[in-house]
């Protein structure tokens, strides 16, 4: 009975939502430092469930109107930490190639930084469709990656390595599509 009711308590609370998915970031972080069959498979189930919670919160702030500064400020930093964890870990064991984290994290901390500055000016800092589709398909690219090793003779890794080319290239192009979209910013 008293489960039931946290439960009804936090989803009441979207930004407690948020708060959990950055909780999950260390213990992916931890659980990764022990790349092994099972460990991997537990980090991809800890992603994906943060994964879900990114669109629970949204979801439910919007539908009972508690939309709040704190919680678009927090959600969309939320996503870039357990995102940009994620891929770092798997760099540090030599899964993915370095200078695509690279180019994907820095695309992040300058379009962060531009809707820094539209939200400045009054500007609407949504996220574009183009952007949502280049998180889906990082979180598409993260999750097999995690899981790195075959299971069940499926080669997850080639499903992630995959996925995460067709992150790269939306990367760039919505991180291009930002900057030339809001140039004039950059006039004044």
């Amino acid at each position: 009975m008293k489960s039931s009711s946290r439960i009804q308590d936090i989803l009441k609370h979207p930004n407690s939502i948020t708060m959990y998915r950055m909780a999950v970031i260390p213990g992916i972080i931890v659980i990764m430092l022990f790349p092994n069959r099972y460990c991997t498979f537990l980090a991809a189930v800890l992603f994906s469930a943060a994964a879900i919670t990114d669109y629970l919160d949204g979801y439910l702030a919007r539908r009972w109107g508690l939309v709040s500064n704190i919680g678009k400020f927090m959600d969309p930093l939320a996503d870039k930490l357990l995102v940009s964890c994620s891929f770092i870990m798997m760099t540090s064991l030599g899964w993915i190639p370095a200078w695509v984290v690279c180019i994907i994290i820095g695309r992040e901390i300058a379009v962060t930084g531009l809707r820094s500055i539209m939200a400045e000016h009054g500007q609407d800092v949504a996220a574009t469709n183009l952007g949502k589709y280049k998180t889906g398909f990082q979180i598409a690219a993260i999750i097999p990656l995690l899981m790195h090793y075959p299971y069940l003779g499926i080669n997850f890794h080639a499903i992630g390595m995959f996925f995460l080319w067709g992150a790269l290239v939306l990367t760039i192009w919505s991180g291009i599509d930002y900057f030339t979209h809001f140039k004039r910013l950059f006039k004044e």
